[in-house]
C-alpha cells in the first residue's frame, strides 16, 4: 500500500468512524444480539496502526502552535490514540456488549429480569425490599461476570495508551491530547463537594424521608435510582405528549426537529435495548439516531431532551468541516448542548408550557430537580476523583473498589457497590467532559437570555442563531474557548452553585 496521507487518513477514518457507530447503533438498540466490532477494525488497520499514529504525531510537531493545522493535529492524534485503543479491546467490548444483551437477573423467589432492564425496575420498584433484593442479585451477577471483563478492558486500555508512549503516563497522555487540565479540574471538584457539603447534609434527609419513608444511614446506591425517578410527578408528564411537546419547542424556536429527515426517533420499548439512552451520529450530519428506552415520567423528558440537544448538534453541523471537528475533539461540547436542552426541566416557564405541571405543582417540582442536580454533580465530582486514581497506576486494582465505594459514598452518602467500581466508569475521563459540560450550558444558558430573553427556548430567532454559531461548527474548539466566545467567561462551578442554592432555599 502505498505511504499514508492526510487526505486518505480523513478519508478512510470517516469510513472507520460511520462503519463503527452503525454498529454500535444496531447492538445497544436492540437490532442485533451483539456488535461484532473486530472485523470492522481489521477492515481498517491501515489507517489504526504505527504509520498512521507517526503520520499524526508528525503533523503535530511541525504545525505552528495556535494555528488551525494545529488544532487539527492535535484532534486527530488524539482520535488515533482512542481508536487505536478501542481496536486493542475490540473483543473485550464485544463480550461485554453481548454479555449485555443476554444476561438475565435471577432472584430468590424465581423471577427473572434482563440485566438490561434491572436499573428500570429498580427505579420504578415503590416495595424497597423488592428494589434491594433485585440489586443484590444484580451487583452479584455484575461481580461474577462483567466486572471482570470490565476490569480487564481498562487495565488493557490503559497498558496499550501507555505502551504508545504519546505521554509519560494515561493521565499525562488524556491531558496532552484533550486539551484539558485534569488536575485543575479535580481540583475543582473537590473545591465543589466542599463548598457543597453543608447544603447536601441539610437536604437530603428530607427528600429520603418523604419520598421513600428513610434515614440518610440506611440509604443505597439503588435507594437513589428510585429517589430521583420521582414517581410521584409521573401524572404530570404523560408518556403520549412526550414526543409531541419536545418536538412543539423546538420547532417554535425555529429549528426543525427532524433537521430535513437527518434525525431519526427510536423512543419504543425493544428487548436487548440498552436501559441507557444514546445518540447515534451514523452519518455527520446525513444520518442521526436517537435512541431511548422508557423508564416513564418526568425522567423520560428529561432524557430526551438530553439526546435530543446532541442529535441537533450533529445533524446541524457544517458538512464542509474536515472529518476530525464533525467526528471528534472535546466531547464537553456535544454534552453540553444536551445538558442546555435537559435543564429546561429546570426552567420554570419551560414546565408550564410544555408540561403537565401547573404553577401550584412547579415549585415542589423545582426544588426536587435542584436536588437531583446537587446529587448528580457531587456524584460526577466524585467520579473523576475515584477515576484520576484509577488511571494514575498509582492504586493496586484489586484496591481499587474500597476506593471507590469510600469516594462514592462519602460524597453521595449512598452506600455504593465494590461491584461496580469497574462497571461504573465511563472510559477514558468521560466524567471529566460530562462536568465540563456542565459548566459550559450554564453559560451558554446565560449568554441565550441575555440576547433572546428569559424564553429563547421559545424564540424563533434563538434556534437558526445556535445552527450558525453552536452546532454549525461542530467540535473544532474546545469547551473552554467555546464559553469564552460566546459568553467571555472562564468554565467554573459557581453558577452551577447559584442556581442550585437559589432553587433549594
Amino acid at each position: 500500500m502505498p505511504d499514508l496521507t492526510l487526505d486518505t487518513l480523513r478519508g478512510d477514518g470517516q469510513a472507520f468512524m460511520q462503519d463503527v457507530s452503525r454498529e454500535y447503533y444496531l447492538a445497544h438498540a436492540g437490532l442485533k444480539e451483539t456488535a461484532e466490532l473486530t472485523p470492522i477494525y481489521e477492515r481498517y488497520r491501515h489507517v489504526l496502526g504505527r504509520e498512521a499514529l507517526e503520520l499524526t504525531l508528525e503533523l503535530l510537531r511541525t504545525t505552528p502552535e495556535g494555528s488551525e493545522e494545529r488544532r487539527s493535529a492535535r484532534t486527530l492524534l488524539e482520535w488515533q490514540v482512542e481508536s487505536q485503543a478501542g481496536r486493542a479491546v475490540a473483543p473485550l467490548e464485544e463480550r461485554e456488549i453481548a454479555w449485555e444483551g443476554s444476561a438475565v437477573v435471577r432472584l430468590g423467589d424465581g423471577r427473572a429480569v434482563p440485566h438490561a432492564r434491572a436499573a428500570i425496575e429498580i427505579a420504578n420498584a415503590a416495595d424497597r425490599r423488592e428494589r434491594l433484593a433485585l440489586d443484590d442479585a444484580r451487583a452479584a451477577l455484575v461481580e461474577r461476570e462483567l466486572a471482570p471483563l470490565r476490569q480487564e478492558r481498562l487495565e488493557r486500555e490503559r497498558d496499550f495508551v501507555e505502551s504508545l508512549e504519546v505521554a509519560p503516563g494515561y493521565v499525562a497522555t488524556f491531558e496532552a491530547l484533550s486539551g484539558i487540565d485534569l488536575g485543575a479540574l479535580v481540583a475543582q471538584c473537590r473545591g465543589f463537594l466542599a463548598e457543597t457539603r453543608a447544603a447536601w447534609d441539610d437536604v437530603l434527609p428530607g427528600f429520603l424521608k418523604r419520598s421513600l419513608g428513610i434515614a440518610p444511614a440506611e440509604a443505597t446506591r439503588a435507594d437513589a435510582i428510585a429517589l430521583m425517578r420521582a414517581r410521584h410527578f409521573d401524572h404530570f408528564f404523560p408518556a403520549a405528549e412526550l414526543e409531541p411537546s419536545v418536538r412543539r419547542q423546538v420547532a417554535e424556536m425555529g429549528v426543525d426537529p427532524d433537521a430535513a429527515g437527518r434525525i431519526a426517533y427510536d423512543l419504543t420499548e425493544r428487548a436487548g435495548k440498552r436501559s441507557r439512552a444514546f445518540c447515534a451520529p451514523v452519518r455527520v450530519p446525513e444520518e442521526v439516531y436517537l435512541v431511548l428506552r422508557p423508564h416513564g415520567g418526568q425522567a423520560d423528558y428529561s432524557t430526551l431532551l438530553h439526546e435530543l440537544g446532541h442529535a441537533l448538534h450533529f445533524a446541524y453541523m457544517r458538512p464542509d468541516l474536515p472529518f476530525e471537528f464533525r467526528w471528534v475533539g472535546d466531547n464537553s461540547i456535544t454534552e453540553g448542548y444536551a445538558m442546555l436542552f435537559d435543564h429546561r426541566m429546570r426552567d420554570r416557564g419551560w414546565l408550564l408550557r410544555y408540561t403537565g405541571l401547573g404553577r401550584a405543582e412547579a415549585g415542589a417540582f423545582l426544588r426536587h430537580a435542584a436536588f437531583e442536580e446537587l446529587q448528580f454533580l457531587r456524584r460526577y465530582c466524585a467520579k473523576l476523583v475515584y477515576e484520576s486514581a484509577l488511571y494514575s497506576g498509582e492504586v493496586p486494582w484489586g484496591a481499587l473498589p474500597d476506593l471507590y465505594v469510600e469516594t462514592l459514598g462519602g460524597a453521595t452518602t449512598f452506600r455504593y457497590r465494590r461491584a461496580d467500581a469497574f462497571v461504573d466508569v465511563d472510559p477514558r475521563f468521560y466524567a471529566a467532559r460530562y462536568l465540563r459540560a456542565w459548566q459550559l450550558q450554564a453559560l451558554l444558558a446565560e449568554s441565550l437570555v441575555e440576547r433572546f430573553d428569559e424564553d429563547w427556548w421559545r424564540n424563533p430567532r434563538a434556534g437558526p442563531w445556535m445552527v450558525e454559531q453552536l452546532f454549525g461548527e461542530g467540535q473544532r474548539e474546545l469547551a473552554d474557548e467555546l464559553a469564552a466566545r460566546v459568553s467571555g467567561a472562564p468554565l467554573s462551578f459557581a453558577p452551577l452553585v447559584r442556581a442550585v442554592e437559589r432553587a433549594l432555599a
